[in-house]
């Protein structure tokens, strides 16, 4: 009963506040499969020897939870840990106050798994926890110092050295379940990886484009408190189709040639638009994760190639029609990151082509095409608040002024 209820309180706390894992099947399991093997470990040292309970790293959970979620989630799955293995535990008050700081000290000090040197500041700083709590606890019991167990201290250490096993468990965990986590994502960013090589040889421009809109979106999103490591990777990859065409995106152009004149209005609309189905494509060729396809999928949403519809409609001296074939497919954006992506995109890439860079005409742009985004639908299944939006135009505005701004002559 007292396990169920523990259990149950954590599918409550998911089921309000992070829906999107507790209607992640693989995230739900991954979570309760960690719980498992750790109260399972537990249970086999204690009926083997008691005191070797300490030798176990309780803080590998909250630092592997950390890798794949946030903050939050990992703490709370490791509070629901502690608490079912303290039913078992000897002295099970002070095993789960103890656990209790040990792994509040792993989440706050790691702050980035792919730096090494964190984990290790991490590992040295819980051992420390560890050793200054049992020996309050034992001068509370015995009301001397004499009478601690230095073997239960060796004890801590060996569990603070375990705790790097964090780097092998993150990456099984990754592998079974299919996750990245976010020592992945840092290895991803890489330019020097094979995919980028290709993208950065063959679309030059579309490379630069894609890491001025990757610096846009980081800078965005961690204004609103997003994941910034998986926005910067989803935005370098998010065009990562104009590798089959480069040559019709405005980017990769020279002045003397452009492709689309010789070409339909309708053929250019499509050439653009598949972009995103050719980068879906290659992503997968390349095994990339879902994660970053999802940016791919939905950086454009469903608006439209305005340009070429525009020349369409022109052209046929007509007001206007069904504009499906100058339509992307979609899906639209669904969360923080895939949203600031599809802002910073649009944003960055507009301003490449204002004739004068000035305050005013930045502000100008920035406001007009991210309120067009919003009167599409663009952002209703997003979880961003137009108060974020808000703070993400005053940042996009200083950065594209900044980017822009015209050097003098010199």
């Amino acid at each position: 009963i007292l396990i169920f209820i523990a259990l149950f309180i954590f599918y409550l706390f998911l089921s309000h506040y992070r829906k999107e894992i507790s209607n992640n099947t693989t995230k739900i399991t991954m979570i309760l499969s960690l719980i498992i093997i750790i109260t399972i470990t537990s249970s086999l040292v204690i009926h083997i020897k008691p005191s070797f309970l300490y030798v176990i790293p309780f803080c590998l959970l909250p630092i592997i939870l950390k890798a794949f979620f946030d903050d939050q989630i990992a703490l709370f799955s490791f509070i629901v840990s502690i608490l079912i293995i303290g039913f078992i535990a000897p002295n099970g008050y002070e095993f789960v106050f103890l656990q209790f700081f040990a792994g509040t000290i792993s989440i706050l000090t790691v702050l980035k798994m792919y730096k090494r040197s964190q984990l290790f500041i991490s590992i040295f700083k819980i051992i420390t926890v560890y050793i200054l709590i049992y020996i309050a606890f034992s001068v509370i019991h015995t009301g001397s110092f004499l009478t601690i167990e230095w073997n239960i201290l060796i004890n801590f250490v060996f569990s603070g050295i375990l705790t790097l096993l964090a780097y092998p468990l993150i990456f099984l965990f990754e592998k079974a379940f299919r996750l990245v986590s976010d020592i992945s994502l840092l290895e991803l960013t890489d330019t020097n990886s094979t995919l980028l090589r290709k993208l950065s040889e063959e679309a030059p421009g579309t490379f630069q484009h894609s890491i001025q809109v990757a610096n846009l979106a980081e800078e965005g999103v961690l204004e609103i408190g997003g994941n910034a490591l998986l926005v910067r990777a989803g935005a370098i990859y998010h065009d990562i189709g104009k590798i089959k065409n480069p040559l019709y995106f405005i980017e990769n152009q020279r002045p003397e040639f452009n492709p689309h004149d010789n070409i339909s209005f309708e053929e250019s609309a499509e050439i653009i638009i598949n972009h995103v189905i050719d980068g879906i494509s290659i992503a997968k060729e390349y095994k990339l994760p879902d994660e970053l396809i999802d940016f791919i999928r939905t950086h454009h949403g469903t608006t439209t190639v305005q340009y070429f519809y525009e020349q369409y409609l022109k052209d046929k001296n007509i007001k206007g029609i069904d504009n499906n074939l100058f339509k992307y497919p979609g899906p639209i954006p669904y969360s923080k990151e895939t949203a600031v992506l599809m802002m910073a995109d649009a944003c960055e890439a507009a301003s490449r082509s204002l004739k004068e860079v000035t305050s005013k005409s930045i502000d100008l742009l920035v406001e007009n095409i991210i309120s067009k985004q919003i009167e599409q639908d663009q952002f209703i299944n997003a979880n961003i608040t137009f108060k974020e939006i808000s703070q993400i135009k005053k940042i996009f505005k200083k950065r594209l002024l900044d980017i822009n701004h015209v050097r003098p002559e010199y």
